[in-house]
């Protein structure tokens, strides 16, 4: 590390509110910079949504399982001068998914476009096969396509998209703005196996395949490209950016709650604590659901910076099952998904806040594909969609009822499991609302139902000055990834804001900020802003 990054730590005081993926981006990031970068966490680990859960065979992943988009991450520790391959162990996964249906089909699809069609030709014939082929490279020109002018970009708008799309007519149609991925994927697959397997995509960022855009289709393109393992868990990647980021000197702060973030002549100066302790700081990061600044729960100041998530549909939140057992029946693989045979009622039972009668069950063996054996023992991560707790009707004796439905379902697959979970092993939607005060139990934030749904996502520059906003529930939306990328968004506002605002060194004081130089800010930042 640069010796003059360490000595140098006047460019001001952070406050990070929380520790989730985005967070801890920003946390590094920022303490590389020369920042002095305090996180506040009130659980007892970094990770937010990447958490892990003991068990007598190792912490248990009980989020995300895997790594998508692999660029980002190799960007986001080239940023402080590291490789991402010294910190941690990667394994490429050659099957991305094992995927079965009730009528005894099974399907692979694989990290390469050509054993994927060949895969499907076995499964499904030379119509499907050609059919394959056509949104294969629809959804890769899609993909391409936004990258920049949606992902990459801070601040995406309507219009530039419009231009994009008379620049390029054909966009257009691979668009299909009339269309749901449902309807779309009917159109697009002879096999209506294959039009729910992708469809199911559309709940990786917590939505239905009948609500949501034909666009999203493009998110296969993102596990297409390439998924990796992490040997040791996904929850390594959170305790290495941690450990990077108290290396650069930023300090962890964890069983700490934040009550309120402090505001004074319109600019974020710091937060409250709930045990009564003011934390001072000249810029606030919030990587928490940007839900709880709408609700007023952070001061009634902040309702209207993110009130588009009080205005807007909640995403799909889930009963999660993490624990350890020996698993007897189909062979799995690290990822697998078994089919309800009717997939809308799925998603019908959720839209009307029931528990699914005939869910799909995603399977994670968490000791498979890392190119090493497995003990009998295995650890295993279970997820079963379900709405937010807002829409939820109540479930009686919920984990009894979970169980029976998980376990039933599964046994018919031929799949039992030795021991079955015990009680300790689900988490609720309840449960991930009081984990994420404000969040409804949703895990993805906002919904993605409805084509304008990606530029209803708060972004990562707010209109309170010495604010930010990171995390899934930000722009450009909910997965690991995605919450990196937008944590790199809230990295880059704060620097070019910083650079624009600065005062002369004359006049700076503690942070190089002066009450002068304040009140200079927000009228600069505000007539940027109107």
């Amino acid at each position: 590390m640069n010796l003059s990054v360490i000595q140098n730590r006047s460019k001001g005081q952070v406050i990070v509110v929380g520790s989730g993926i985005a967070g801890l981006a920003v946390a590094v990031r920022l303490a590389h910079e020369g920042y002095s970068v305090t996180v506040l966490e009130q659980h007892d680990a970094p990770g937010g949504k990447m958490r892990a859960l003991p068990s007598s065979a190792g912490p248990i992943d009980a989020g995300p399982t895997v790594l998508t988009m692999r660029p980002v991450f190799d960007e986001l520790f080239k940023s402080i001068g590291e490789p991402l391959d010294k910190h941690l162990m990667l394994i490429r996964q050659k099957i991305l998914a094992r995927h079965w249906w009730p009528d005894g089909s099974t399907l692979d699809l694989f990290d390469d476009y050509e054993t994927s069609q060949q895969a499907i030709y076995e499964f499904a014939g030379l119509t499907s096969f050609k059919e394959f082929q056509k949104f294969f490279q629809k959804t890769k020109r899609l993909f391409e396509a936004l990258d920049i002018p949606m992902m990459q970009t801070s601040e995406p708008s309507q219009w530039d998209m419009a231009k994009l799309m008379i620049k390029r007519p054909s966009l257009a149609r691979d668009i299909a703005p009339l269309h749901t991925m449902a309807s779309k994927l009917a159109q697009q697959f002879s096999d209506p196996r294959l039009a729910q397997l992708f469809g199911r995509y559309a709940t990786y960022v917590g939505g239905s395949p009948y609500g949501s855009p034909a666009l999203l289709s493009l998110i296969w393109q993102a596990e297409a490209k390439g998924v990796w393992g992490i040997q040791g868990g996904m929850h390594l990647l959170a305790q290495k950016l941690m450990n990077l980021a108290k290396e650069r000197h930023a300090e962890f702060v964890f069983n700490t709650k934040v009550k309120r973030i402090l505001l004074q002549d319109g600019h974020a100066t710091g937060v409250l604590l709930e045990n009564g302790e003011q934390r001072i700081a000249n810029i606030v990061v919030f990587n928490g659901d940007p839900r709880a600044l709408a609700t007023g729960e952070l001061g009634p100041e902040f309702k209207e910076v993110a009130k588009e998530c009080l205005e807007d549909e909640r995403s799909l939140s889930a009963r999660v099952w993490s624990f350890e057992a020996q698993a007897n029946g189909p062979d799995l693989i690290r990822h697998n998904v078994f089919f309800a045979s009717n997939p809308k009622s799925e998603f019908d039972d959720i839209k009307a806040g029931r528990m699914p009668s005939e869910p799909t069950i995603y399977v994670c063996a968490q000791d498979r594909g890392l190119n090493a054996g497995y003990p009998e023992r295995e650890r295993f991560e279970i997820i079963l969609n379900a709405p937010p707790v807002s829409r939820a009707r109540p479930v009686k004796e919920e984990f009894e009822t979970c169980r029976t439905l998980t376990m039933k379902t599964l046994e018919r697959f031929g799949l039992t499991f030795t021991p079955q979970p015990t009680e300790m092993a689900l988490t609720t939607p309840k449960d991930f609302e009081k984990m994420f005060p404000a969040s409804d139990g949703s895990l993805y934030g906002q919904s993605p139902h409805g084509l304008t749904a990606a530029f209803r996502r708060p972004t990562s520059r707010t209109k309170i000055m010495g604010l930010y906003l990171t995390g899934g529930g930000t722009h450009p939306g909910a997965g690991v990834p995605m919450a990196t990328l937008s944590a790199r968004h809230a990295v880059e506002a704060i620097l070019k804001d910083r650079i624009s605002t600065s005062p002369s060194p004359q006049m700076a004081t503690l942070g190089g900020m002066s009450m002068a130089s304040v009140t200079q800010q927000n009228a600069q930042f505000r007539s940027s802003d109107s």
